[in-house]
């Protein structure tokens, strides 16, 4: 499956993203490395046009960067990137969580490995929304519970399309 067709499946398809559990490891890895990218690219470019002011705090940090010189840029790339992915990536494993109690609540069978690839392949939409809150500098005090929101729904609408637990059965006395 092609990273277009997970996208669009991922915007409107809940019985999809319940599907997606049964996805490669690899091709899930993927998936949110695009989102890793994307993040770590519009952080950047604000960083670039001076929408960020990280070196404003105090004269060492300035001067610091005046002596890397160049080198500034890249190393502000990677470290963004660094960061993007550890936040995303803890942010799908925090879901994937809030995704098992889901289905312990609908009562439906999945286990954890299933669930985080349904939470990372309907990161989608949070992350686009934080992206663009982020870029209209809506605060993380809404930013984060709004995103946070988006995803719980996403879980929820996928969850319901997960196979139900077998009805347990009583012990013959």
């Amino acid at each position: 499956m092609k990273i277009r067709q997970l996208f669009t499946a991922s915007l409107y398809e809940p019985k999809k993203l319940a599907a997606f559990r049964m996805l490669p490891i690899g091709k899930v890895f993927q998936y949110v490395f695009v989102f890793v990218f994307l993040s770590t690219a519009v952080s950047f470019i604000r960083f670039l046009s001076g929408d960020i002011d990280l070196f404003g705090a105090s004269d060492e940090l300035i001067d610091y960067a005046e002596t890397v010189g160049g080198l500034l840029y890249p190393m502000a790339f990677a470290l963004q990137f660094v960061i993007s992915t550890f936040y995303l990536f803890i942010r799908v494993s925090f879901f994937g969580l809030v995704g098992l109690g889901i289905l312990s609540v609908l009562r439906k069978r999945g286990e954890y490995r299933h669930m985080w690839r349904t939470a990372a392949v309907s990161v989608t939409v949070p992350v686009l929304l934080s992206v663009t809150l982020d870029i209209l500098h809506v605060p993380g005090a809404v930013n984060f519970p709004a995103a946070a929101a988006v995803h719980i729904l996403y879980l929820i609408a996928a969850a319901r399309y997960y196979p139900k637990k077998p009805a347990a059965r009583k012990a013959a006395a």
